[in-house]
C-alpha cells in the first residue's frame, strides 16, 4: 500500500477543484461523478458527448499516474464479486436518493455554500462512520 504523502494529495486536490470549477466555468455543470455516469445513459447525444469525456478522464488520469510513477494503483481483489455488486447498487441507489454523490456534494456544493450539499455531506461521513464502526465490530476489518 501507498502511504499518504502531502505533495501528491495537494497536487490531486488542486486537479479536482481546477477541474470542477473549469467544468462549471465552461460548461455549466456541477461535477458530480453520479450525475455525469448517470446522464450518459439517460440523455441526448449533445450532452452525452462531454460526459462520455469525463469519464475517459478519470480512467485515463489514473492510467496516467500509473505510468508517470511507475507504481500499481491500489486495488482490493479479496471481496466477493456479488459483494462489490451488492456495494455498487446500494451506493447508485443512495446517489439517486440523496441526489447527487459525494463529488458533487463536498466538492462542488460546499464550494458553492450549499446548505443542502452542507448537509448532504454531513450525513454521508455519519454513514461511512456509522458502517466502518459496524463492519470492524462485526467483522473485526473496516478495511
Amino acid at each position: 500500500m501507498i502511504e499518504f504523502s502531502p505533495v501528491s494529495a495537494t497536487i490531486g486536490g488542486v486537479l479536482i477543484g481546477a477541474s470542477t470549477v473549469l467544468l462549471l466555468w465552461l460548461n455549466g455543470r456541477v461535477a458530480g461523478v453520479s450525475g455525469i455516469l448517470y446522464g450518459i445513459f439517460n440523455r441526448e447525444r449533445s450532452d452525452r458527448d462531454w460526459r462520455i469525456l469525463f469519464v475517459a478522464g478519470l480512467i485515463l488520469g489514473g492510467l496516467l499516474y500509473q505510468g508517470i510513477t511507475d507504481q500499481p494503483l491500489s486495488t482490493r481483489s479479496d471481496f466477493p464479486p456479488l459483494t462489490l455488486i451488492v456495494a455498487g447498487l446500494l451506493v447508485g441507489a443512495g446517489t439517486r436518493l440523496g441526489s447527487g454523490c459525494t463529488s458533487g456534494h463536498a466538492v462542488c456544493g460546499i464550494s458553492r455554500l450549499s446548505l443542502r450539499s452542507v448537509i448532504a455531506t454531513l450525513t454521508f461521513v455519519s454513514a461511512a462512520m456509522m458502517t466502518a464502526t459496524f463492519m470492524r465490530f462485526l467483522f473485526g476489518t473496516a478495511s
